[in-house]
């Protein structure tokens, strides 16, 4: 019999990130914050981490700093997964080696990462052909007018196609890490992660943000994710858990089960927050009342919409209108 496998002997997801001349920080910051912080309290192997690049030389980043990489495009291409933050110039071409590394990490079968620009060096080692993916949305005219067989989706978070992940502009990585962590550990682990990060689980936010997939076979959270696009169709008319779990195909109990696992909250905390999200811009740039406000974004009274929204914005409707009004 072999020796039993323990927390310290249990093998390592190894992730390799890229680093290059004039970089900004935030997005490698991202990356290592997830994934190269040891989280022994979680008891679960967690990743190795490598920090790449195709020079040994130091790499001005922005900011007046430099970032050394103790490694090569080798350990890149060797990975499981490999993650790409940006690349220096989206107008400029890909270096060939990186275009090499990555194909090859691709051909062994390692998952692909891109986050902001790097969704253009993907596309240049044409591992975005026929694929649904993101990138920041002023690049996304300049991505489908230079690769025209990658679907580009200027208007979501991340899109997730199974080997290959894509996130939109910097902070979205982050929402990306997470759900690369909920993908490898479970959402409860994810979760976990979130809070020390103080972050919520699922960024939320409208349709715009919302998170979207390719098609594929229907599992358990796909029925939260359906209830939740009609929901957010359906925000100014009475909602239910009942009519919530009739969408996503499942019984109320099952329904508030898989919601929790796949949100971190309740379907109606998280109605009350699309709700107060979508009252933002009408008070921001428009002249109607509180109380119509209220009505068009489906508070049934204007005293439970000034409630919640104090509760979620920590201020009043009408100070956040003082405070943010685009028009005079």
């Amino acid at each position: 019999m072999g020796t039993p496998l323990t927390l310290e002997t249990r093998p390592r997801h190894r992730i390799a990130v890229l680093a290059f001349a004039g970089m900004a920080p935030f997005e490698l910051g991202c990356v290592v914050e997830v994934f190269g912080l040891p989280r022994p309290e979680l008891d679960v192997p967690w990743y190795d981490l490598a920090v790449c690049a195709e020079t040994p030389d130091p790499l001005p980043a922005v900011g007046g700093f430099t970032i050394t990489a103790r490694h090569g495009l080798d350990v890149l291409a060797a990975a499981d997964t490999v993650i790409v933050p940006g690349v220096a110039d989206v107008h400029a071409p890909v270096s060939p080696a990186l275009v090499t590394a990555l194909r090859t990490a691709a051909g062994r079968g390692a998952r692909i990462v891109s986050i902001c620009s790097g969704a253009f060096a993907l596309a240049a080692a044409g591992l975005l052909d026929g694929r649904a993916a993101t990138t920041h949305w002023r690049y996304a005219p300049l991505l489908r007018e230079r690769h025209p067989l990658v679907d580009v989706t200027p208007d979501v978070l991340y899109v997730d196609s199974g080997q290959v992940v894509t996130s939109a502009g910097s902070a979205a990585g982050l929402d990306l890490c997470l759900h690369l962590v909920r993908r490898d550990h479970g959402a409860q682990i994810a979760n976990t992660v979130a809070r020390r990060l103080v972050l919520p689980p699922h960024r939320d936010g409208g349709q715009a943000q919302f998170i979207e997939l390719p098609v594929r076979d229907v599992v358990d959270d796909d029925g939260v994710a359906r209830a939740m696009a009609w929901a957010l169709d359906h925000l100014t008319e009475p909602l239910t858990v009942n009519l919530l779990a009739a969408h996503a195909r499942m019984s109320p109990r099952s329904f508030l089960r898989h919601f929790a696992r796949h949100t971190g909250t309740s379907p109606i905390r998280w109605l009350i927050e699309q709700r107060v999200a979508a009252s933002l811009p009408l008070l921001e740039t428009s002249d109607s009342p509180v109380e119509q406000v209220a009505a068009a974004v489906g508070f049934d009274s204007p005293a439970t919409f000034r409630h919640h929204f104090s509760r979620c914005m920590r201020t009043s409707p009408s100070s956040y209108r003082r405070t943010f009004r685009t028009r005079p």
